[in-house]
């Protein structure tokens, strides 16, 4: 796929070279000699302009690419201007890093397909796990729905599946079993599955109802 990452900071950085080392053409922009330069080693190709300026844009074929990424910092008026220039040029997905919910809907209402928090995300998934011990990873899908790696509780440990029926009794699923020992993944295990105390189990459902799973 081809991607244009617009903003090399810390965070506009880190995409473009993960999305480049997954095999990806990689377009890098930002007004930033020293950034720009840098990225030559993680790009396809790294340039050196204003973003905000739509002829730029232009010029460099944004429009061509499956996905923009737009990560400009703290330059609110410039992400503002980008993302509206990039919709008017026809780009079909464009995402953006937003700074706060206003922001966020500035960015959307111009034209962002995709609209991410990536401090506020971060934030969250680190206050939860910190405040659930047993959670060791955490993604939110939609409104309250995730995907959680949690340590057994201890009333798991030398049950199968089948005994737990976490699906007819709490609405979760079991979508995955990591065992730690022998560093193996077993998707979708089946119900006759023992767990074992170091076991990673790997968990989708509503968020109120993985809450509950120690108590259990």
């Amino acid at each position: 796929m081809k991607f244009a990452v617009i903003g090399l900071g810390s965070f506009g950085a880190n995409v473009a070279r993960t999305l480049f080392e997954r095999g990806n053409e990689v377009l890098a922009i930002d007004r930033d000699k020293d950034m720009t330069e840098a990225a030559k080693n993680f790009t396809t190709n790294s340039v050196m302009t204003e973003a905000a300026v739509k002829e730029n844009l232009q010029a460099l074929g944004v429009q061509e690419m499956d996905v923009v990424v737009v990560s400009l910092g703290h330059q609110l008026e410039a992400s503002v201007m980008t993302v509206l220039y990039l919709h008017e040029l026809g780009v079909k997905r464009i995402v953006a890093k937003a700074l706060s919910e206003d922001h966020a809907k500035v960015l959307e209402a111009v034209g962002a397909t995709e609209v991410i928090y990536p401090e506020k995300d971060m934030a969250i998934r680190t206050a939860l796990r910190l405040s659930s011990p047993d959670v060791i990873e955490y993604l939110p899908l939609v409104s309250g729905i995730t995907i959680q790696e949690i340590a057994p509780p201890v009333k798991f440990i030398g049950k199968t599946l089948k005994e737990l029926d976490l699906t007819n009794k709490h609405g979760l699923q079991v979508i995955a079993i990591k065992e730690v020992i022998s560093d193996r993944i077993t998707f979708i295990p089946k119900a006759d599955f023992v767990i074992k105390d170091s076991d990673i189990l790997v968990i989708i459902g509503e968020e109120k109802r993985l809450s509950k799973l120690n108590p259990l």
